[in-house]
């Protein structure tokens, strides 16, 4: 969801991390303010 309106709310993902535990987002992060980038590395 990409969207060029302030206060739009992130939707919510379970992420699979490599070490074997799971993030959700946005409330795995603890931070007023968020940044999340998807790289998606070499193939």
């Amino acid at each position: 969801m990409v969207t060029d309106k302030l206060n739009t709310l992130f939707p919510k993902l379970a992420l699979n991390l490599v070490d074997g535990t799971k993030l959700d987002l946005p409330d795995g992060l603890d931070a007023r303010y968020k940044v999340i980038l998807f790289y998606r590395g070499h193939w």
